[in-house]
C-alpha cells in the first residue's frame, strides 16, 4: 500500500460504519438467520437498518456509509440498501466480534482514504431526538479528529439496567459546538442490581451505546497497542484489498482474529492508559433504546401504562399490558395481561412480558434440536 503525506484534520474525510451481522435471537420467531431484528420494521416505521442511514444522511452522503455483516444476511443489506455502493457492504466469513468487524472496516478506509473520522455504531438502535442526535455526532466528529482522541456516547440511565455496560465519567474534557464532553475514568460491564442502583444514584454513570468516534489512524494505533496478533494480521489483509487475492485472504486470515468486543479490546485499557490515548464521554439525552427485546418494542410503542398493543385490527376485553404481533389477522384478547404474543407463517411465540429476554434461549434449543428451518 503506498504512503502518502498525512491528511490534515480539517480536511478528513468522514464515513460512518453500520454493525448489522447479529441474528436477534430475543426476536424470535420474527427475526431469523437471514433476515434478524435490523433488517426487519420493528418500530412500525421503515427497517431498524434504513432507519439508522436515514438519520444520518443529513451528515453523511451515501458513499461515505460502510457496512459490516455477514455472509448470510449480505445479500439483504444490498436489497435494503441500493443505492449505496456494493462494495462498501463488508461480508464476515465468520463473526468474530466488534473489534474486528470494526477493524476489517478500519482498513478499507485505510486504502480508500489514507485516514478518516469513523462513526462507528450499530445499526438497530432507536432514537427519539434524531436532530439533538446529529448536534451531537457533528460535535463528536470534531473531537475525533484530533490524533489519539476516542469519543463515545453516554445515554444518561434512567433506571438501574443491569443488561448494558457503564461508562463512568470524569472531569470536563472539551467543549465542541456547545456540547461538552467529560473524561472516561473507566467502562464497567454488566453490574449487579445494587451496583447499577449505585451508579445510578451517582449521577457519574453513563450507558454504553455503543457509539463510537476516532480517526482509523487512532484506532489501528491502539489496535497495533492491544491486540498486536489482530492488527498484524488485519495489515496482511490490507494489502490485498483490491485485488483478486481479497477473498481468499479474508476467508483464512478473518477466522484467525482474537474473538472479542471494542470495549474490552480497545476502550478499556485506553481508559486506564491515560497517556497518548485520551478517551471522552458526550452525554447523549437523545431518546435511545437498545430495542434488545419485544417488551422494550412495547415499552416503546405503549400509548399509556398498561395499553394494548397491536399490528392490526384488535378487540379486548378485560386485557390489558399485551403486545401482539399478527399482520392481516384479527386479534381478539379475553382477561390475559402483559403478554407478548408473534405470529409467523410458521411459529407463534407467546409469553409473559417481564420473560421476554428469555426469547434466545428458545432459538438456542432450537440449535441443539437442529431445527434450521425455524432459524
Amino acid at each position: 500500500m503506498k504512503k502518502r503525506a498525512a491528511a490534515k484534520p480539517e480536511s478528513l474525510p468522514v464515513c460512518a460504519v453500520l454493525l448489522a451481522g447479529g441474528r436477534g435471537t430475543r426476536f424470535w420467531p420474527r427475526s431469523r438467520t437471514r433476515m434478524p431484528k435490523q433488517l426487519l420494521n420493528i418500530t412500525g416505521g421503515e427497517t431498524m437498518l434504513r432507519e439508522t442511514v436515514s438519520r444520518l444522511e443529513p451528515i453523511f452522503g451515501l458513499r461515505d456509509f460502510w457496512v459490516v455483516t455477514n455472509i448470510e444476511q449480505a445479500a439483504a443489506v444490498r436489497k435494503q440498501l441500493p443505492r449505496m455502493p456494493a462494495a462498501h457492504i463488508l461480508a464476515e466469513p465468520v463473526g468474530r466480534n466488534t473489534t474486528a468487524a470494526i477493524a476489517l472496516a478500519a482498513v478499507h478506509l485505510l486504502h480508500n482514504h489514507q485516514d478518516a473520522v469513523m462513526t462507528v455504531l450499530p445499526s438497530d438502535s432507536y432514537v427519539a431526538d434524531a436532530a439533538h442526535y446529529r448536534q451531537l455526532v457533528r460535535a463528536a466528529l470534531d473531537l475525533a479528529r484530533a490524533p489519539g482522541n476516542l469519543v463515545v456516547f453516554g445515554v444518561p440511565p434512567t433506571r438501574p439496567e443491569t443488561g448494558y455496560g457503564y461508562i463512568e465519567a470524569g472531569s470536563p474534557a472539551a467543549r465542541i459546538r456547545g456540547i461538552r464532553a467529560l473524561r472516561v475514568r473507566r467502562f464497567t460491564e454488566k453490574p449487579a442490581l445494587p451496583a447499577a442502583r449505585g451508579y445510578v444514584a451517582s449521577g457519574r454513570y453513563f450507558w454504553n451505546a455503543g457509539i463510537f468516534f476516532w480517526r482509523v489512524s487512532t484506532f489501528l494505533e491502539c489496535l497495533c497497542r492491544f491486540l498486536p496478533a489482530t492488527h498484524s494480521a488485519l495489515m496482511r489483509l490490507a494489502e490485498t484489498i483490491g485485488t483478486r487475492k481479497y477473498r481468499a485472504a479474508l476467508r483464512r486470515i478473518y477466522p484467525t482474529l482474537e474473538n472479542i468486543s471494542v470495549d474490552y479490546a480497545i476502550m478499556e485499557p485506553a481508559a486506564r492508559a491515560g497517556d497518548a490515548t485520551r478517551v471522552s464521554v458526550i452525554p447523549a439525552k437523545v431518546g435511545w433504546s437498545d430495542i434488545g427485546s419485544w417488551s422494550a418494542v412495547y415499552d416503546l410503542l405503549a400509548s399509556q401504562r398498561a395499553a394494548n398493543v397491536s399490528t392490526g385490527p384488535s378487540f379486548a376485553l378485560e386485557a390489558s399490558g399485551n403486545y401482539f404481533w399478527a399482520p392481516g389477522k384479527f386479534i381478539a384478547a379475553i382477561g390475559v395481561h402483559d403478554l407478548v404474543v408473534v405470529e409467523t407463517d410458521d411459529a407463534i411465540l407467546v409469553c409473559p412480558r417481564e420473560r421476554a429476554q428469555d426469547v434466545g434461549q428458545i432459538v438456542r434449543w432450537l440449535e441443539r434440536q437442529k431445527l434450521a428451518r425455524l432459524l
